[in-house]
């Protein structure tokens, strides 16, 4: 199985809603339980290492570079 990146939601503005309206309420480390949780569930539904694999390489380009930010390590 391929790692799909275009929506797979007939409305994706929907989804969206959905995952910010989950949060709403929690606090910093309520929302941060609740995102890792939801990746276990939806990387355990998918069951494929290596879609996993490259969902967390694809998911990593998308952050953003620090060295850009002059924060400095």
């Amino acid at each position: 199985m391929a790692l799909a990146t275009q929506s797979n939601f007939a409305n994706p503005d929907a989804a969206y809603r959905r995952i910010v309206e989950a949060h709403r309420g929690l606090s910093d480390e309520q929302s941060a339980t609740l995102d890792a949780a939801l990746v276990l569930i939806l990387a355990n539904h998918i069951g494929d290492i290596g879609v996993l694999d490259d969902a967390i390489a694809f998911a990593k380009r998308r952050l953003p570079d620090d060295s850009q930010s002059g924060v400095t390590t």
